[in-house]
């Protein structure tokens, strides 16, 4: 173990001090990107700090993303450049510093169709190079994001060979940032603050919070406690008005679709396809590293109550089948789909409109009785959101700590691009762990039993079962199949995993006790 490692019987002793009546100088609520990001932040700065999570790590909007790390060329379009110019920062300060070993460029393709009138693609042929001029300006290197260049049909179908040759005169060739997954980049910010010391609490729900005081029902063992804070802040994401009546969103849903590997032909190359009737909306086919594509996605208002676990309605299933079936040269049918998932964005409430227009602008909220709420922004620009956060904690309740390192601080298995290479692991497990990879390929060579895969069809071996038990938070099979792995994405494959890891975390809980 490490003081990075997050696992059951550390939760246990460091929630015994927080009940003891320890006042830490923070207490961050929701284990989401957002307040994971904070956890860091402000435990990297020589704060006492403590995050409270509800059920587990990633488990709200954080796990339910594209997996993109955008470079902010969307808000281009609504006249944002601040935005814009902070998105294309974030993303290279992720993808050069803090997190290569989680992050890849993917390729854009942009089909261009009789359906594509000149002026349109002139419109995005602009836009890319615009988003390729954020990209200089926040220096990130041509090695790492290439420039983008209009190619021939030919070219397209041989990045993408399920598109459909008929009528298709070529496409623009782009790139932007992607994460090998979203909830391990959350696990990492949170395993990366432990190092600092923050305690990183899991299972632990907030009943009610103020500027200083959180109550909180503790889910394994049903007490209910106070924790003691200089200040609170409240990092939930689209839940923050539960807890606070200071917050207006407007909550906007994302559906995608996921396809089982073999159903489109696409190599590592997305396809972007126009929505009609809208300048800068698509729909994009994104492969993943396992070889299942993910189909998404939509950007629908949300009223009424707010699930935990969102799905995704019958009629967005119908539009993007129908939209990514309009470039393909097979037509997708509900047949091709392995499973779905939807996410909800917390968007700051506006002065009407679509949620499609809504701005992505993140804010610093301090309610009158001095609770500090974060609200809007999104995955890519977490560290800004957090640091912002972070200093308004810190004038607020007068704390005394150092600047903000976070830009240049690597989380837990970062590296340069080339030293990863280097990493004396399967590349499989490199992209997940960057350099621990060893650490965890090490328990298959010192048991044959762990080596082994948990199911056919999926490589995901017994190791990483036991790595995220002992190492990364997981308190039962659920936290490891829908968060740790992410073989739930497929109920298929998450039920032919489930005997052999609920076994694997069993014998894992079993060695913390």
């Amino acid at each position: 173990m490490t003081s990075g490692s997050l696992n059951a019987r550390r939760r246990e002793r460091e929630l015994a001090e927080l009940a003891s009546g320890e006042r830490v100088d923070v207490i961050v609520v929701g284990g989401g990107v957002t307040g994971a990001g904070i956890a860091l932040d402000a435990a990297s700065r020589g704060l006492s700090v403590a995050l409270v999570e509800a059920h587990d790590l990633a488990f709200g909007t954080s796990r339910w993303s594209s997996k993109l790390v955008h470079g902010g060329l969307r808000y281009l379009a609504h006249g944002e450049l601040g935005l814009a110019h902070e998105s294309a920062v974030e993303r290279g300060i992720m993808m050069t510093r803090t997190a290569p070993h989680l992050t890849r460029a993917m390729p854009q393709l942009f089909p261009l169709y009789p359906s594509t009138s000149r002026t349109q693609q002139a419109l995005v042929s602009a836009g890319l190079r615009a988003g390729d001029g954020l990209r200089r300006a926040a220096r990130t290197p041509s090695s790492v994001l290439p420039r983008p260049r209009t190619i021939p049909a030919a070219e397209a179908l041989a990045l993408a060979p399920g598109l459909s040759p008929s009528g298709l005169r070529g496409a623009l060739l782009a790139y932007d940032g992607a994460l090998v997954d979203d909830a391990r980049l959350v696990v990492s910010l949170a395993r990366t603050a432990a190092t600092f010391g923050a305690r990183i609490l899991t299972r632990l729900s907030a009943l009610s919070v103020t500027a200083d005081r959180v109550r909180v029902r503790d889910g394994v063992s049903g007490d209910e406690l106070d924790l003691a804070a200089r200040q609170v802040i409240n990092a939930t994401g689209v839940w923050a008005g539960t807890l606070t009546g200071s917050v207006r969103l407007r909550p906007s849903r994302g559906s995608h679709l996921v396809l089982a590997p073999g159903t489109v032909p696409m190599g590592t190359t997305s396809i972007n396809i126009g929505v009609p009737g809208e300048t800068n909306r698509f729909v994009f086919l994104l492969p993943q590293p396992d070889g299942r594509v993910y189909l998404g996605l939509t950007d629908e208002p949300v009223s009424g109550p707010l699930p935990d676990v969102p799905t995704v309605p019958e009629s967005d299933v119908d539009f993007l089948l129908s939209l990514a079936s309009s470039v393909l040269s097979r037509p997708l049918t509900r047949a091709d789909i392995a499973g779905s998932y939807a996410g909800l964005r917390p968007l700051i409430e506006g002065t009407g409109g679509r949620s499609a227009d809504l701005s992505r602008k993140h804010a610093v909220l301090a309610g009158s009785d001095g609770l500090l709420t974060v609200v809007g922004g999104k995955l890519t620009t977490y560290r800004r959101m957090a640091e912002d956060a972070v200093d308004a904690a810190v004038r607020l309740a007068g704390l005394s700590a150092s600047p903000c390192r976070t830009a240049r601080l690597p989380l837990l298995g970062a590296a340069r691009r080339e030293d990863l290479s280097l990493v004396d692991a399967p590349a499989r497990l490199v992209a997940k762990y960057g350099t621990e990879a060893p650490r965890v390929a090490a328990l298959g060579e010192l048991d044959a039993e762990f080596a082994a895969p948990v199911s056919p069809g999926t490589e995901i071996t017994a190791a990483e079962i036991v790595w995220a038990v002992r190492n990364e938070g997981a308190l039962d099979i659920e936290d490891v199949l829908e968060r740790r792995t992410r073989l739930a994405l497929v109920p298929a494959d998450a039920a032919a995993a489930t005997p052999r890891v609920a076994e694997l975390v069993d014998k894992a809980l079993a060695g913390l006790a």
